[in-house]
């Protein structure tokens, strides 16, 4: 079989960002004539015809993203995703991950059927994206008006959320790294998880940034790369006699990731 023109080829180089083009505008595409084709209409008839849509709203965006990533596998071949199925099976969790992409969030939502997630709150003020978002019980970043009615409805009803299967994930991190190193921990996740006693998991998620790098538009399909998310730790404390405090429970995330090599 013919070897591939080597990088340093201005030809090779040219067809590649072509080809990357091409790609990221088929997997974008989605969002728009995707969601208005084959998802307004169904997003709309359970905001009309059923009592509480926030469960329903979330296995369509679960739906909507694992398209979204089929049509990556499809046009980008090199682009491998594996995840362990022990992360898929989790359930009533507050589940945390480390942030290398704008494409993380989305490969969590396609995971988990049943969730909820923290967003930032300017999203929320976004036309129909907005009214989406509120609707599948996102919860936003910050408490101050307007946003706080919002997060108190959410917190309000989030221990029942939990008990019934739904999950949590959170990125506690706030943004994406930059060099593939755990920045500053926020501790939102860990008073919550406190707060409604509920099990942590810690995942790990890699190589999503060199996908889609911060900072550029295209994908980088031409590379052979593998975006894998696993479990790295299990943090099930003894609630009801022996609390851990937030900080112990930051503390003790930080010292996995920091054991990691991401």
């Amino acid at each position: 079989m013919a070897e591939m023109q080597t990088p340093d080829n201005p030809l090779s180089v040219l067809a590649d960002r072509c080809i990357d083009c091409s790609v990221t505008l088929a997997c974008w595409a989605w969002f728009i004539f995707g969601f208005l084709r084959f998802f307004s209409w169904r997003y709309l008839f359970f905001a009309l015809f059923t009592k509480d849509p926030e469960l329903s709203f979330q296995r369509l965006n679960s739906q909507f993203y694992r398209i979204f990533f089929r049509i990556v596998n499809v046009t980008a071949p090199r682009q491998r995703i594996e995840i362990d199925d022990e992360v898929a099976s989790i359930t009533s969790a507050v589940v945390v991950c480390n942030h290398l992409s704008y494409l993380d969030p989305l490969l969590l939502i396609a995971l988990f059927q049943k969730h909820r997630t923290i967003v930032k709150s300017r999203f929320f003020t976004i036309p129909i994206f907005g009214w989406m978002i509120k609707k599948s019980g996102y919860i936003p970043a910050t408490s101050e008006w307007p946003f706080s009615r919002i997060m108190i409805r959410q917190m309000e009803t989030m221990e029942s959320y939990l008990k019934s299967g739904g999950n949590l994930f959170i990125f506690p991190e706030g943004t994406r790294s930059r060099d593939g190193k755990i920045g500053k921990l926020n501790n939102g996740a860990f008073k919550i998880a406190r707060m409604y006693k509920a099990p942590i998991y810690v995942l790990q998620l890699r190589n999503s940034d060199r996908l889609f790098t911060p900072g550029k538009f295209l994908f980088n399909t031409r590379m052979r790369n593998t975006i894998d998310i696993k479990i790295i730790d299990r943090i099930e404390p003894d609630y009801q006699n022996n609390p851990p405090t937030t900080s112990e429970l930051e503390a003790r995330v930080r010292q996995v990731y920091s054991e990691r090599k991401l």
